[in-house]
């Protein structure tokens, strides 16, 4: 059966962005910069995105394209004879159900908090009354499990009704209309009363603040969050190399689709740091930013209802571009996998998955009491835990070996399929650091983030 294509350029850029682009940018991005400082650590973490996370998205898409398969199968099409690199697919695999097990619940918070603004569930409420509205809906496992279910349903609606009709047509205006959104709301957000005091925190490098805060808890800070905000090293990226032609070269379309992600969240920064100083609240606050803080200041904003809405709805659009992309994943992997249709794999699929969403559900009321990491931890910190500080960088280190090994796909194949068609070539000279040194930056990563989580 031969494989889908897209039907244009800009729908491979824009799901394949839409699948990096998720609720790290706009949820996690905001609150390490308020953490850490600012401006000054923007610079850093650009800096890490274009040595760190750049080569590894060519390196997924190439061994997408040159396979014109999912990670099911792509390993097994390129590996040498008798070689193990198959043996991945089922971490990748794993990696993809794994995030898809809690990342569908919180796609759920975004409809449940969009369809409370919009019905006027926050007005008139307090800062204890906006509280309780996070804390009552994690209390209630019906709810949660039914906005999950929604999520799910609506998203695999999407892929079952095929690559173009379904996953690239809708992504195409998801995208358009979130980057139209978070523009609208950038501008309210920088025209409030001392937005200033937020642009010049956000936009001014004050290195001092890095001493202060700790040099190496700084940079070690920004590496991470630009390894993980493209979600390399389980695959979900290479799905979409093995959907488009040998016309353009790799290098020069990750990094438009790094840009996009960039911009997004560097965007999202404008939204967050001006409304947070032009109300006097903290924009180092972590997730409660999002579901408690926000919310208090659209409360005192004029007209607060209606930004509110357009921000939870861009919001659903970041959760979801995410969910799509990564579901056609699953689907390609059981596509791959059995030779079965779209539609059987898209109906296994979405069973499975609300099934296997449940725990992290039940891991906010029913099974409260299981924390695996001590006081305040859940269901969700040990899943998030086991894709983000196990699968990804694990993942990502695969994929970098097996490129740039003699014992891999190796160096000549990999710089082949990436400089195939027009466009910007991978750099030639890069050889050793990404044979090398960059192997062992991703080594650094994986056991920094042990310290970190056990210390």
């Amino acid at each position: 059966m031969a494989r889908e294509r897209f039907s244009s350029r800009l729908g491979f850029i824009l799901i394949s962005a839409g699948c990096a682009i998720g609720l790290g940018n706009v949820w996690r991005f905001p609150y390490i910069v308020g953490k850490y400082g600012g401006a000054a650590f923007v610079l850093i973490y650009l800096l890490f995105l274009l040595i760190l996370g750049l080569p590894i998205m060519v390196m997924e898409f190439s061994v997408g394209r040159a396979s014109r398969a999912s990670a099911a199968q792509s390993f097994d099409r390129l590996e040498p004879k008798g070689s193990k690199w198959h043996l991945y697919k089922y971490g990748a695999m794993a990696g993809n159900y794994l995030l898809m097990m809690f990342y569908t619940s919180i796609g759920g918070w975004m409809v449940y908090y969009f369809v409370k603004m919009v019905s006027g569930g926050f007005d008139g409420l307090d800062t204890e009354g906006v509280s309780s509205v996070f804390s009552n809906m994690l209390g209630q496992p019906v709810v949660m499990a039914a906005y999950m279910i929604f999520v799910v349903a609506a998203c695999f609606l999407i892929c079952g009704a095929g690559l173009q009709k379904g996953v690239e047509k809708t992504t195409k205006i998801m995208m358009m209309l979130l980057l139209a959104l978070m523009l609208v709301l950038a501008i309210r957000s920088v025209t409030l009363p001392n937005a200033s005091e937020g642009l010049k925190f956000y936009l001014y490098p004050d290195f001092g603040k890095l001493v202060d805060y700790g040099l190496f808890e700084t940079i070690f800070a920004a590496m991470g969050q630009a390894f993980f905000t493209l979600s390399l090293g389980i695959g979900s990226i290479a799905i979409f190399g093995s959907y488009i032609d040998k016309e353009r070269s790799l290098t020069g379309e990750a990094i438009c689709v790094t840009s996009l992600d960039t911009f997004v969240a560097l965007i999202a920064g404008l939204i967050i740091f001006p409304s947070c100083f032009a109300y006097g609240v903290d924009p180092g606050e972590g997730p409660s930013l999002i579901f408690i803080t926000l919310p208090n200041v659209f409360n005192a904003m004029s007209a607060g209802r209606l930004w509110g809405s357009l921000f939870f709805l861009f919001m659903v659009f970041a959760a979801a571009s995410t969910i799509i992309a990564v579901f056609e994943n699953i689907i390609s992997f059981a596509t791959d996998l059995t030779g079965c249709s779209r539609k059987k794999a898209m109906v296994g699929n979405a069973i499975a998955v609300m099934v296997l969403s449940m725990p992290c559900v039940l891991g906010f009321n029913v099974w409260s009491g299981f924390m695996p990491f001590g006081e305040g931890s859940g269901v969700l910190d040990l899943e998030d835990f086991i894709v983000s500080n196990n699968l990804l960088p694990l993942g990502s280190l695969i994929y970098l070996l097996f490129c740039t090994s003699r014992y891999g796909w190796g160096w000549d194949n990999f710089l082949e399929e990436a400089d195939m068609g027009t466009g910007l070539k991978f750099p030639r000279w890069a050889r050793i650091y990404v044979s090398y040194i960059l192997p062992l930056i991703v080594l650094f990563i994986f056991v920094q983030g042990y310290i970190a989580k056990f210390s």
